[in-house]
């Protein structure tokens, strides 16, 4: 029997379920937008690991797809601190943060033959792919940058609601970016494998990450001063209103 992409499967139905609950409860402003637009790229990352692994759907259009996927989260969560801390002051020229996702986007889609699933197992896959250190840089980026902003940030917040926001989203991040650091660690110790699997390792962490994005949409909904989400779910609101 098969159990390669298990994992992803069963993290995929958790953040689909996810998904679909935040969609009906949260309120849908411009930062819980951008929040379920993650979740929702998180999700559908792991189907197509899923897919590719369990279901042997490893032509190249498939880990193509993955990446495309997976390059836009970097810079959406980028946005999503900035837009959290006010800190954006590009305006209409927020589009940047954008721009190196998009052209590995279009620069892939002329080298998708060059795409290859090298290896899948229960927890992770890796793959073959052009432009890979590359691409890394472009991807760590803004995740490293989105780490800065709220370290300058939290210090700065007397507001309670939001530095809790801002610490769940700075631990978070600090957690799926240990994958980085033991890659980069073990790559200077003569071993590449954690690196040559990285992306799929990190959407694994960032499970934790998908949880605490749910847990700011949720407290940025209408509900967030019922201070118990499960008595909302039972009705409580209902019959005590």
């Amino acid at each position: 029997m098969n159990f390669d992409g298990i994992i992803s499967l069963l993290i995929a139905c958790i953040e689909w379920i996810l998904l679909i609950n935040l969609l009906i409860f949260s309120n849908k402003d411009k930062v819980n937008v951008i929040a379920l637009t993650m979740v929702a790229l998180l999700a559908g990352y792991q189907t197509m690991e899923f897919i590719m692994c369990n279901l042997g759907l490893t032509k190249p259009i498939f880990p193509y797809l993955a990446f495309v996927i997976i390059s836009y989260l970097p810079p959406l969560n980028l946005l999503l601190i900035l837009t959290l801390t006010k800190s954006n002051k590009l305006g209409r020229k927020i589009i940047l943060i954008f721009l190196p996702a998009i052209f590995f986007t279009v620069y892939y889609l002329f080298s998708i033959a060059k795409f290859e699933v090298a290896k899948c197992t229960v927890l992770y896959a890796s793959y073959h792919y052009p432009l890979g250190d590359l691409y890394g840089f472009f991807y760590y980026l803004p995740i490293l940058i989105s780490m800065i902003i709220l370290i300058k940030t939290i210090p700065e917040t007397d507001d309670k609601r939001k530095k809790l926001i801002f610490k769940v989203l700075f631990y978070s991040t600090i957690f799926i970016s240990l994958p980085v650091v033991i890659g980069f660690s073990l790559m200077f110790a003569g071993s590449y494998a954690v690196i040559s699997s990285m992306e799929s390792i990190m959407c694994k962490f960032a499970f934790v990450y998908a949880l605490s994005l749910s847990f700011l949409i949720l407290y940025n909904s209408p509900f967030k001063d019922e201070r118990n989400y499960f008595k909302y779910l039972s009705g409580y609101k209902q019959w005590n209103s």
